[in-house]
């Protein structure tokens, strides 16, 4: 993948991010006020409920990224169409069985949670419209990994700006003439759609493919399954780690107190989808080095793909952690920083140093050598689950965030480190030294700023805080391009172990001794 496409795939995610912010940011607190704290309360329970559908996916979406960029790679016609064909029709059974768990579901919507009496027929409906938008959007949802195998990100980050924009527009003059949380559901869910069918004639255009029950092959779906089988136990996992909360909390507390977890953890979201608008890249990247056996290009994405994740992670942890009271206070207000802080604070440290290594699960995934990351991940999220129960009841919400935190930390500190490098032969000291060393240096001016300016300059409204963002960022932006302009920041030093350096010359030697 040449640099111009890879800055063009990463510019664009980042725009699309950027819009995904800018309107969340305002759009966010517009909904709140407008709908009040128990309404926005059943807002994000809903889709919290409803994202666990997600489960649903099987593991076939990664499947659909590994696959297409691999099939296309060796231009395999034939088995491009018999995967996509197949992929099609495992959607859309999925898509007709998440159906039927909305139907019956969303009966029970007042009895699974604490929800006052005066919103149940609205909590009731909200869940019909997002569960039966989701099950329609698996088998549209194939043309958004098409997209990514294909390695045409751009595509599918304009799409996303489109539909964001318009589904912002449409919010507000909907809350402005009246309208309640019904509406502002129906738009949201309707846009992605809309944003679906457009990919799917970007997808047509670039990769024309037969459609037709002949090619929905067994072979190819018992081969997406062994892959995407282990893939679907990571997601469930994942689901486990960060979505577990909103339902415990509305389970235990009631929907009020979702609101007050969600303003932190929104924040930290944000941060997320910061750098995995960045690491998404790798995974066909590597899929297709793997396929070429090409193993010391998988370890240069290894450590130069980590690095490119810290060097964006952290400069935004440091902004929020230096200037998290003033960036809530601006966002939603005052009365919400006393509560929501600490909650950031305690799921912000362990996420960031997940997200420093947000490459590391992307190379595995492309390796396909994922199995081991399926355990350990289901172990963390069975491990956040008990500890949330048991927490937010003693503690309240910020117990709920502390029983994310602890299994998230363990994670990020012991295994992620340490798994795939020892796969791909790298010393973990090494690693480390090559991956963080450069971006801790370039923080460090940017922290000393910060620190500064929240001392002699604390600000509490939206533009002033803008400004010192921005000067803050510009001292970071200094660094960044001198690192960049020295070619620091590509450089990657020798990477291979002296015992597998020894044993991979053995091996050659071995090779060439019985040809002769």
């Amino acid at each position: 993948m040449r640099k111009l496409d890879i800055l063009k795939n990463v510019g664009s995610s980042w725009v699309s991010l950027g819009v995904n912010i800018v309107i969340g940011f305002f759009l966010s607190p517009f909904i709140l006020h407008r709908l009040g704290d128990a309404a926005f309360g059943i807002w994000v329970l809903i889709f919290s409920v409803t994202g666990y559908y997600g489960i649903f996916d099987l593991g076939i979406r990664s499947s659909v990224i590994r696959y297409i960029s691999k099939l296309t790679a060796v231009e395999d016609k034939e088995g491009l169409a018999k995967f996509f064909n197949t992929s099609l029709a495992t959607y859309t059974f999925i898509g007709l069985a998440t159906t039927a768990v909305t139907l019956i579901a969303s009966r029970y919507v007042g009895a699974m949670f604490k929800i006052d009496p005066n919103f149940l027929p609205t909590a009731h409906w909200l869940f019909l419209i997002v569960g039966l938008s989701v099950a329609v959007g698996f088998p549209l949802g194939i043309f958004a990994g098409m997209l990514e195998g294909l390695q045409r990100f751009y595509l599918l980050n304009f799409t996303n700006v489109i539909s964001l924009v318009l589904r912002a527009i449409l919010t507000v003059m909907a809350l402005h003439r009246g309208y309640g949380l019904l509406t502002v559901g129906l738009i949201t869910v309707l846009l992605p759609l809309l944003s679906s069918v457009a990919r799917a004639v970007l997808v047509f255009r670039i990769l024309p493919i037969p459609i037709g029950w002949k090619y929905v092959d067994r072979s190819v779906f018992s081969e997406m399954a062994n892959y995407s089988g282990v893939t679907f136990v990571i997601q469930v996992a994942y689901k486990l780690r960060f979505k577990t909360d909103v339902i415990v909390i509305g389970k235990f507390l009631g929907s009020a107190f979702i609101t007050q977890f969600s303003i932190g953890g929104r924040l930290v979201d944000y941060a997320t989808e910061v750098v995995g608008s960045l690491a998404q890249i790798f995974l066909p990247m590597s899929s297709q080095s793997e396929a070429k056996g090409d193993v010391n290009r998988l370890r240069k994405i290894f450590v130069a793909g980590n690095r490119a994740c810290a060097l964006v992670i952290f400069p935004v942890t440091a902004i929020l952690v230096i200037l998290g009271k003033s960036v809530i206070e601006a966002w939603v207000g005052r009365k919400y920083v006393a509560a929501s802080y600490p909650i950031m604070l305690v799921l912000l440290l362990p996420t960031t140093l997940i997200l420093a290594q947000n490459a590391t699960p992307r190379v595995i995934y492309g390796m396909a050598k994922h199995r081991t990351l399926a355990w350990i991940t289901s172990i963390e999220g069975v491990a956040n689950l008990i500890l949330s129960i048991v927490l937010v009841r003693w503690m309240g919400v910020i117990g709920d965030a502390i029983g994310t935190a602890v299994p998230l930390s363990f994670t990020a500190l012991y295994f992620t480190p340490r798994y795939l490098s020892r796969l791909l032969g790298v010393r973990v000291w090494t690693f480390l030294r090559e991956a963080y060393v450069l971006p801790v240096v370039l923080c460090t001016p940017l922290v000393a700023v910060l620190m500064i300016m929240r001392r002699w300059f604390p600000v509490h409204r939206l533009i002033p805080l803008m400004t010192e963002i921005v000067l803050a960022m510009a001292v970071y932006g200094v660094g960044l391009w001198w690192a960049v302009r020295t070619r620091r920041v590509y450089e990657v030093g020798d990477l291979a172990s002296p015992e597998l350096l020894a044993a991979e010359t053995t091996e050659l030697a071995e090779s060439l001794t019985d040809q002769v």
